[in-house]
């Protein structure tokens, strides 16, 4: 059995992980950098690749390395995978994490005002019911903003919400364009979803 759980180490060892990606458990795993615990359950908070050391503990430490070979950086009209940092009613702030299917040397802030969630009846739009903090989301870059911030757009139909976590931190899927559904509790909730390719 010790031969088989080291053999899946290793070649988890080599997997890229995106953020929100869950990893194991924290009774087999100790959580180590990159990333963070929620009900007992270890997910990546950063992209990179998943690593497993032994410690001078009973349970290994799970952790995930940011790669360090080729960076991107967002430019107009680029499209990038975000984590929703925090939301008001105007706009989301979030952390630019991927640029295409290449990741950011480091997270560059982002927002998406609530007028660039949807194309079509913007003056409806909550930002309640299309983000929430912690949401993976693909969007475009639609400018440059200021020094701070890249400003998002989602009003494209494959543009939205891609991975997200219920109320109660289990793994949603879309339902409809404008809700997911808690895949263990059945329970509804309210998300701006991006059109699945």
């Amino acid at each position: 059995m010790s031969s088989t759980s080291t053999t899946t180490a290793a070649s988890s060892s080599t997997s890229i992980v995106t953020p929100g990606r869950r990893l194991g458990l924290t009774q087999e795993y100790i959580a180590g950098a990159g990333t963070y615990v929620r009900g007992g359950t270890i997910y990546a908070s950063v992209l990179g690749t998943q690593k497993i050391d032994q410690s001078d503990d009973s349970k290994p430490i799970l952790q995930i390395l940011r790669s360090d070979t080729k960076f991107s950086i967002p430019t107009i009209g680029s499209e990038v995978l975000a984590r929703v940092v925090r939301i008001n009613p105007r706009a989301a702030s979030v952390a630019i994490q991927m640029v295409g299917s290449t990741p950011c040397q480091e997270d560059f802030q982002g927002i998406v005002r609530v007028q660039d969630i949807r194309a079509t009846e913007k003056d409806l739009v909550q930002m309640i019911n299309s983000f929430h903090p912690g949401d993976i989301i693909r969007a475009e870059v639609i400018s440059l903003g200021d020094q701070r911030s890249y400003y998002l757009a989602t009003v494209k139909n494959e543009h939205g919400v891609v991975f997200a976590q219920s109320v109660d931190g289990n793994a949603m899927v879309p339902v409809s364009w404008e809700e997911m559904q808690d895949s263990k509790t059945g329970a509804i909730e309210k998300r701006k979803c991006a059109k699945p390719f």
